[in-house]
C-alpha cells in the first residue's frame, strides 16, 4: 500500500504527519533500475516482497547476473521459483502464509484487503490450515524486520500491528485519500469502490478542472525484410509468471508453450512450415546476440509483420535498454526478430 519508487510530495508528507519521521525524498529504482544498480554495484541488498523477479524482468542473463552481483538476496514467498536459485553472495528464502491459509495473530484471526480488477476494495480471509505452524505472515515478517534494523528509538507500533492487522487500516485511512474509515468499509462483504473524480463527482484533477484530450501523432515500428515484430503475451493457464498449465484455451493451442504464432503469409516468405522448429534471435543496436531455442512455428492470424509468444521463455530476446524510458519514440522500443529454422528439439 502506497509502495513506488517515485512517491509524490503529498503522500510522504501525509506519511510523516501520521508517523512523526521524515522519509526520504529522493526517488528510488524502478525495475529496470533496480538491475543497473544491482549490476554496477551501486545497490548490494535485493529483497523481494512475493513474485518472480529473474523470470519477469528482461533481458535474463543481464538479469541474473545483476542478481549474482548482489552481496545478500532475500525471497518472501509461499512456493518456489526460478529466481530463488539466482542469488547474491548469501541467499535467504523466508517462507510465510499464503493468503489461502488461516492467519491467526495476538489480536485473533486476521484478513487483508486486495483490489479487484474493477477497482473495488475487499477482504481477504484464508480458510486452509497453514502449511506449518512455523510460518509467519508477510506483515508478521515486515513488522520484525523494521523492529530489527530500526531499533527501540522506532516510534511506530510494529508490535501492535502485528498483533491486529485493523491497526495497519487505521493508519492508512489517515495517509491515503479515499481510504478513510477504512475498517468499517471494508466490513462489506461487496466491498467499496475506490475514489475515481469523473465518476464520483463529475470533476476532473487537472489545471484547468476538466476533461483533457490530447491527439498524438500516428508512430508505428517497422522491421527490415525477413525480420518480425516480437509480440509477448500470456495464455489462459498463466497469472503474470506463475504457469499453471501448458493449454492455452483463448488460441486454441495445447501441451506446449514454447510456441511462435506467424501469419501464414509472412511463414511462406520464411519457408517455415507450420509445426517446424525454430530459435528466435532479437536484433538490438548493441550487436549482442540474444537466442530462445528451440519454438515451434504455429500459422496463426496475428498482424503481418509480427510474430508473438509466451513470456516469460521470451523474456531473454528483450534487451534491458528496449525497456528503459529513454525515448518517447515507440519505434526505438520495439524488439526486432528473426526466425532459424531448426530440427525438432
Amino acid at each position: 500500500m502506497g509502495i513506488f519508487e517515485r512517491p509524490a510530495p503529498a503522500f510522504l508528507d501525509a506519511l510523516e504527519r501520521e508517523f512523526g519521521f521524515a522519509p526520504p525524498r529522493e526517488h528510488g529504482f524502478d525495475v529496470v533500475r533496480a538491475i543497473r544498480a544491482l549490476r554496477d554495484g551501486q545497490a548490494k541488498v535485493f529483497f523481494a516482497m512475493g513474485g518472480n523477479f529473474v523470470a519477469a524482468s528482461p533481458d535474463t542473463e543481464v538479469t541474473e547476473g545483476a542478481m549474482r552481483a548482489a552481496r545478500l538476496t532475500v525471497h518472501v514467498s509461499t512456493k518456489l521459483n526460478r529466481s530463488h536459485v539466482v542469488t547474491g553472495a548469501r541467499a535467504l528464502i523466508l517462507p510465510t502464509l499464503g493468503r489461502t491459509e488461516r492467519d491467526l495473530q495476538g489480536g485473533g484471526p486476521q484478513f487483508v484487503t486486495v483490489e479487484d480488477s474493477m477497482g473495488m476494495v475487499h477482504a481477504s480471509r484464508g480458510r486452509l490450515e497453514p502449511a506449518s505452524s512455523h510460518l509467519l505472515s508477510e506483515p508478521a515478517i515486515v513488522c520484525r524486520l523494521a523492529r530489527r534494523v530500526l531499533g527501540p528509538e522506532s516510534r511506530t507500533p510494529w508490535e501492535e500491528f502485528e498483533k491486529d492487522y485493523a491497526r495497519i487500516r487505521d493508519r492508512i485511512a489517515a495517509v491515503i485519500p479515499g481510504f478513510e474509515d477504512f475498517n468499517t468499509r471494508v466490513s462489506d462483504p461487496s466491498g467499496f469502490a475506490l475514489p475515481h473524480a469523473p465518476r464520483d463527482s463529475r470533476s476532473f484533477p487537472t489545471n484547468t478542472g476538466k476533461a483533457n484530450f490530447t491527439a498524438a501523432p500516428v508512430e508505428y515500428p517497422t522491421a527490415p525484410e525477413g525480420r518480425l515484430l516480437l509480440q509477448t503475451l500470456r495464455s489462459h493457464d498463466q497469472y503474470n509468471t506463475t504457469i499453471y498449465g501448458l493449454d492455452d484455451r483463448y488460441r486454441g493451442i495445447k501441451n506446449g508453450r514454447r510456441v511462435v504464432l506467424v501469419h501464414p503469409e509472412d511463414a511462406q516468405e520464411l519457408g517455415l512450415a507450420d509445426g517446424s522448429y525454430a530459435d528466435l534471435i532479437s536484433e538490438w543496436t548493441d550487436g549482442i546476440e540474444r537466442r530462445a531455442t528451440g519454438f515451434r512455428v504455429i500459422h496463426y492470424p496475428t498482424a503481418r509483420g509480427c510474430a508473438a509468444s509466451y513470456y516469460p521463455e521470451t523474456n531473454v530476446l528483450v534487451p534491458l535498454d528496449a525497456t528503459a524510458d529513454t525515448s518517447n519514440t515507440p519505434a526505438s522500443k520495439s524488439v526486432v526478430i528473426r526466425l532459424e529454422q531448426t530440427p525438432p528439439a
